[in-house]
């Protein structure tokens, strides 16, 4: 009698996890759309100036306000959507594929490959990252692809080593004994066999990665080693009001709650993510 019991219980949270999933996969999507179609949608030119609109508090006619330059802080904060959220999410697909392409390689050959690549990344992984990063920005200078790229250099190894283990732990299993005496060769061993099989921990590695990385873009260019002005993106954003925080409090607390409300949202997608892809969590057995 208890089976039955708790196989009808994990249907249950089953469903309640896959009604999560969708729910904040349906956010993640309208937040990407609003970003993507961001100039179509917005009320005011984003870089329009008008000096007698300066720091006009929130109202029916400016939603957020205006900043120093008589521009509209919600058209500014829609636009900068496309800056922090695209930027992240190229830099998560960038670290996210080579990580997972090292590693996967890493752990299937060995050798001196293995003994190469880990070496890097225990050099990347010894530096506090985002300090790592700042010395990488600044020596590269600033602007959004150079943040990125900086990112990326830092963000690789954690890919690396999750896919070099779950290689490890593939390596030897009886499937690819079985595939390799079919006569796969190794791309054919790595590309059909080993990825698929280590997809769901990278996917989710990725996923709960897109919040901290957009956090840090949004830190570098707060320090002004990103996104640089008038480019309208949320770091630079909340950098350019913060000395007006206690007068005019709007320019900081706007592109600061657009951060945060994106953040939780892909976090909180990427628990879910992580819930739904958890076998404890199958109905099934």
């Amino acid at each position: 009698m208890s089976r039955p019991v708790t196989i009808r219980v994990q249907k249950v949270k089953k469903n309640r996890i896959r009604a999560r999933l969708f729910f904040f996969l349906f956010l993640a999507v309208v937040l990407v759309l609003v970003s993507f179609f961001a100039d179509q949608i917005v009320p005011y030119d984003p870089y329009g100036q008008d000096l007698s609109l300066s720091r006009k508090p929130p109202s029916a006619a400016h939603f957020m306000g205006t900043d120093q330059y008589g521009r509209d802080v919600f058209s500014r904060v829609v636009v900068g959507a496309q800056a922090s959220v695209f930027s992240t999410l190229i830099l998560v697909c960038i670290t996210s594929v080579f990580g997972t392409l090292a590693g996967t390689l890493c752990g299937y050959f060995g050798g001196r490959i293995d003994s190469v690549l880990m070496r890097i990344s225990d050099v990347c992984l010894a530096f506090p990252g985002l300090v790592f990063a700042l010395a990488i920005a600044a020596l590269l200078g600033g602007g959004i692809s150079n943040a990125v790229i900086a990112l990326a250099v830092i963000s690789w190894p954690k890919y690396a080593r999750v896919a070099r283990g779950q290689t490890l732990a593939l390596k030897n299993c009886d499937f690819l004994a079985a595939a390799r005496l079919a006569g796969d060769n190794s791309v054919q061993m790595i590309w059909r066999h080993i990825l698929p099989n280590i997809l769901g921990p990278i996917l989710v590695t990725a996923m709960l990665d897109i919040g901290t990385m957009m956090m840090e873009l949004a830190g570098l260019s707060f320090l002004g080693l990103g996104a640089q002005p008038p480019v309208p993106e949320w770091g630079n954003m909340m950098s350019g009001g913060r000395s007006m925080l206690q007068t005019y409090p709007w320019l900081v607390l706007s592109p600061g709650v657009a951060i945060f409300l994106t953040v939780v949202t892909f976090n909180l997608l990427g628990d879910t993510v992580r819930d739904y892809m958890d076998p404890k969590n199958s109905g099934s057995q």
